[in-house]
């Protein structure tokens, strides 16, 4: 039995060794500059096919393998920017990839047992540069162990023979006096599971809401927030589940079809110290959604993402090796695009991409 409990989650991995063995990515690009204050990271390049269209407004989307790297600095982050270009430079649009997520693994996420999610774009995320107030910053140190993966969706084609994305990431004035306030991402998912991966839920004809509550492990201030939402989301809010009340939501702009365009941050600390979550009361993050068609969608997702500036930062809870939802995030990621061939494209060196207006 003890036998059986430990190779369980290497069963995906198994599956995936049996497959025929795809190329692998080529190494990361890590480039410091020193004179911006800036960390550069280049992945690519990556063939990106047509994604076939599947029943209930699901897409075959091509998985980028998880692409590690050691973080070169220490510092504190106060933004960043992702561009996507081909191999002459030229700028691609940034609704070729349904997400890009840059990984910690050193570190916790706020709500969940799992590691953290850095930072990350979706499809219908706000382009250009993300800036925080230069007071605050994520604390980052030199050999944290990071990565990014990706999964692309391109609905519109042609396919691109090679793609490439850049992360700019833009550390804090290390001479800054005082130093930033410490804050960290916090991502709430309104269907989490016990397997990370099983979050996606099906909307039926009609109005739909879907929550899920929790009680934070410590007390802090959420200043920012925005959100990802899946085609006919109109919403996604924080609730107090005590009392009932909308503390803050984000609403989705959309075509007349249902159709998810953008969704935008909302800053909370501007006329203030932000929305103040307290360690052990309930709260509950909820995604509200319209389908206007007679068909069940499938395979939706919805979540809050913000920033939170916990009041004792030295209490942030540790990563568990034991705990078997991280084991199960851990395994997933690991897995995450292994067997995915397409994702791998033909291009030679890294260009330089088109500047931004």
């Amino acid at each position: 039995m003890r036998v059986s409990v430990l190779l369980a989650p290497l069963i995906p991995l198994l599956a995936a060794a049996q497959q025929p063995a795809p190329p692998l990515p080529p190494p990361l690009h890590v480039q410091v500059d020193s004179a911006h204050r800036r960390v550069l990271i280049t992945g690519g390049p990556y063939r990106v096919p047509v994604s076939p269209e599947m029943p209930g407004m699901m897409m075959d989307m091509a998985a980028t393998p998880v692409q590690k790297f050691a973080f070169p600095v220490d510092g504190w982050l106060q933004g960043f920017r992702i561009d996507l270009f081909d191999d002459h430079g030229h700028v691609l649009s940034h609704r070729l990839v349904h997400h890009l997520i840059m990984v910690n693994f050193s570190r916790r996420q706020f709500l969940y047992p799992a590691l953290e999610r850095l930072l990350g774009i979706a499809e219908e995320s706000d382009t250009g540069d993300v800036r925080i107030p230069r007071t605050i910053g994520v604390p980052m140190r030199a050999g944290q162990d990071l990565g990014v993966y990706a999964m692309w969706h391109n609905d519109s084609g042609p396919e691109i023979p090679a793609a490439y994305w850049r992360i700019v990431l833009y550390m804090a004035n290390p001479s800054l006096r005082p130093r930033p306030i410490d804050v960290l991402p916090a991502y709430m998912d309104v269907n989490i599971q016990t397997n990370p991966e099983e979050n996606r839920f099906n909307v039926p004809p009609g109005h739909f809401e879907i929550g899920y509550e929790f009680s934070p492990p410590l007390s802090g201030h959420l200043l920012v927030v925005t959100g990802h939402l899946h085609d006919y989301g109109v919403l996604v809010k924080l609730v107090d589940a005590a009392s009932g009340k909308t503390l803050v939501q984000v609403n989705a702009k959309r075509d007349s079809l249902g159709h998810v365009l953008s969704i935008p941050r909302k800053a909370l600390a501007i006329r203030g110290e932000g929305l103040h979550l307290k360690a052990g009361h309930r709260y509950r993050v909820v995604g509200v959604f319209e389908n206007p068609t007679r068909d069940t969608s499938y395979g939706a997702m919805a979540h809050m993402v913000g920033l939170f500036a916990p009041d004792h930062y030295r209490e942030w809870p540790a990563l568990d090796p034991a705990d078997p939802y991280y084991h199960r995030d851990l395994v997933a990621m690991l897995v995450n695009g292994a067997t995915d061939s397409v994702i791998v494209g033909v291009g030679v060196g890294v260009p330089t991409p088109e500047r931004r207006r």
